[in-house]
């Protein structure tokens, strides 16, 4: 297990296929913000709230210079019928191999009614024009979580 990412460091390269066919890679996106926020799985109440609490402020975010992605291991199919069914605009990245949840240290055991199972830790990184890692929000509540990322971004 790699030891858990930290506020400024570099952010791990990464390349991710988007539900729109783009690829986004971490060397492409050098010059913008971004925020990275990992979720369990589409279509669920949890990860639904968030993306859409996210694409309600995207135009915020823009015009912050900031870029935004979201992760799952979920197919890119599964994404667009996701994003049509709750008219979602941000991007939403597919991590079928799990290489980048895995960088970010997000795939973690997960404990439910005395379960253990492998999953997605809710979390958000905010990387920098400089692909410096300056904010890291672990076992997210999605309530005022996009605002509070916004917030974030505008101060950077």
């Amino acid at each position: 297990m790699a030891k858990p990412l930290e506020i400024g460091a570099k952010a791990p390269a990464f390349s991710i296929e988007g539900d729109d066919g783009s690829k986004y890679a971490l060397k492409d996106l050098k010059g913008k913000k971004i925020v990275l926020y990992f979720y369990p799985k589409d279509d669920t109440p949890g990860c639904t709230k968030e993306a859409i609490a996210f694409s309600e402020d995207i135009a915020k975010f823009k015009r912050a210079g900031a870029v935004i992605i979201g992760v799952s291991k979920d197919s890119i199919a599964k994404h667009q019928k996701f994003k049509t069914k709750h008219g979602l605009k941000v991007v939403l990245g597919a991590d079928e191999d799990g290489k980048v949840v895995e960088k970010f240290g997000v795939w973690v055991e997960k404990n439910m009614y005395g379960r253990k199972y492998m999953g997605i830790e809710r979390s958000t990184f905010l990387i920098d024009e400089k692909s410096v890692i300056r904010k890291i929000w672990r076992k997210v509540k999605v309530a005022g979580h996009a605002e509070e990322v916004l917030e974030a971004v505008k101060s950077l």
